[in-house]
């Protein structure tokens, strides 16, 4: 008979070995991305090829420097996150597929109309470990990975609502440990490995996300939270990705403001799940990357050129900012028919969302929605 005890040590065993594969893998290195946006032949992934920024360069291909528990102590969030979880970019991809659902699909309560979506993932990635983490365990995953962030796992166990946490739990776990993270609702049409084209060095990637809303209309505002939106239902990452660190300290450090002055609740928050923990914010992370002068250079000088939502409108194939590759709205999006998204037979899809038995209902995607 399973006893709980036997169950807790075997969950514990289990993390114990998630550890031990991450730090096979880990680098505490990093090159600073290429910068500038270009435009190729109809079919072609676009491909960067402009100046780095040397500095950052230098910096970040040092060695990581030992910190005491005091210094460590003494520095912010963002710092102590990157400390924690460095950022290796010529680094492999690891070789995890992370879910998140009510139940394992071990359980008799699993949903028989997702087993085809999970099943999936693990058939078209063979050699990858997939993981669906229970709501009820995912609390005791992120315990022993931000076991040194106390205001992390306090921002986690204080969201009120269930896609609050889904959210949240996102990121975490792509900082942490890396691979892919991808709803439960959502069916493989492409393994990952075909994702970039063959020309695309994968050492020089770090970060690939697609396009979720790219709507080409004058009222575009009173449907979608930003001119372009990158969905958040399917990522793949490198551990430790400046990106994923901006946007978990951002959620944590909004999470304890309402908190704290007390509108955290339900029906009480100053924040819509869009843009508290959802696309919005994920997207506002990632612009505030692309113009950051300290990763790149293109963002510096007199002549500094913002990149904005225009550079990514009207995508047909992969485009290279920096370390990040962007997917066309067709990749993880088909079939929507709108904002020029293809069908899923289209070469560019990848990902289906079927919007299934999701914590997100209809409305609590629309902007302006609060619970």
């Amino acid at each position: 008979m399973i006893t709980f005890r036997r169950s807790l040590i075997a969950a514990v065993f289990l993390l114990a070995c998630f550890y031990l594969l991450r730090s096979s893998h880990s680098v505490a290195h990093i090159k600073s991305p290429s910068t500038t946006l270009s435009n190729s032949a109809p079919g072609r992934v676009n491909v960067q090829v402009g100046s780095t920024n040397k500095k950052h360069q230098t910096t970040q291909q040092q060695q990581q420097v030992h910190l005491s528990a005091e210094e460590l102590s003494k520095k912010s969030l963002r710092e102590r996150l990157r400390y924690q979880f460095p950022y290796g970019l010529q680094s492999k991809f690891p070789a995890y597929i992370w879910q998140t659902w009510k139940y394992t699909p071990a359980s008799g309560s699993f949903g028989e109309n997702l087993r085809p979506f999970e099943a999936s993932w693990t058939e078209w990635h063979p050699g990858f470990i997939h993981e669906v983490v229970s709501d009820e365990n995912v609390i005791y995953l992120l315990k022993y990975l931000y076991a040194a962030f106390p205001e992390v796992l306090e921002a986690y166990e204080s969201l009120p609502l269930p896609v609050l946490r889904a959210d949240f739990f996102r990121y975490l776990i792509l900082l942490a440990r890396g691979g892919i993270y991808t709803d439960i609702d959502t069916y493989v049409l492409k393994p990952s490995t075909e994702w970039l084209p063959e020309q695309v060095d994968r050492s020089k990637v770090g970060l690939i996300i697609g396009i979720e809303a790219d709507p080409d209309r004058p009222d575009w505002a009173e449907w979608y939270s930003r001119r372009i939106q990158f969905c958040q239902w399917t990522i793949q990452s490198k551990p430790g990705h400046p990106i994923l660190r901006d946007v978990v300290a951002t959620i944590t450090e909004d999470t304890l403001r309402m908190k704290h002055a007390g509108i955290l609740s339900k029906r009480k928050m100053d924040k819509s799940i869009v843009e508290f923990t959802g696309p919005a914010v994920w997207t506002d992370a990632i612009f505030r990357y692309f113009n950051n002068p300290a990763y790149f250079d293109v963002a510096k000088g007199p002549n500094r050129r913002n990149i904005t939502a225009m550079d990514f409108t009207g995508m047909t194939v992969q485009r290279k900012v920096g370390d990040v590759v962007v997917l066309p709205i067709t990749s993880f999006s088909p079939g929507v028919q709108q904002m020029g998204a293809g069908e899923p037979d289209d070469p560019m899809a990848f990902v289906k969302h079927e919007f299934e038995g999701t914590w997100k209902s209809a409305n609590d995607r629309a902007i302006g929605h609060q619970e």
